[in-house]
């Protein structure tokens, strides 16, 4: 789990506006490329407080925290056709499987907050 919120947050440096910058919600866009690196940063910073047993507790509730953030990016993506065409994601059904997947995320994360 420490290994893929790295990985993912190290995107959103090296290739932050697809998908990411394509599937903020317009009502955040006006900060949209901050928001992209802001949610890198803490998907690095709590992956890597992962590795660590005295930092996991914190560093899966700061997860649980960013992912219920970031849910409304999913939820954009879900509904509408623009960011779909935008990111690539052109089928429905993919769109939709992220959403329950993020659910799958958050009970992983509480399940390391019980070390």
């Amino acid at each position: 789990m420490a290994y893929f919120y790295i990985r993912v947050g190290v995107q959103h440096f090296i290739e932050p506006v697809n998908p990411f910058l394509y599937i903020i919600p317009p009502f955040l866009a006006f900060i949209g490329l901050e928001l992209v690196y802001i949610s890198g940063f803490f998907e690095i910073l709590f992956g890597i407080m992962l590795i660590f047993p005295k930092s996991r507790k914190i560093a899966a509730y700061g997860l649980i925290l960013l992912l219920i953030a970031v849910y409304p990016a999913n939820l954009y993506l879900a509904f509408y056709e623009t960011p779909q065409q935008l990111t690539g994601y052109d089928s429905f059904m993919v769109s939709w499987v992220r959403l329950p997947i993020q659910f799958i995320f958050l009970g992983l994360a509480y399940w390391h907050s019980k070390d």
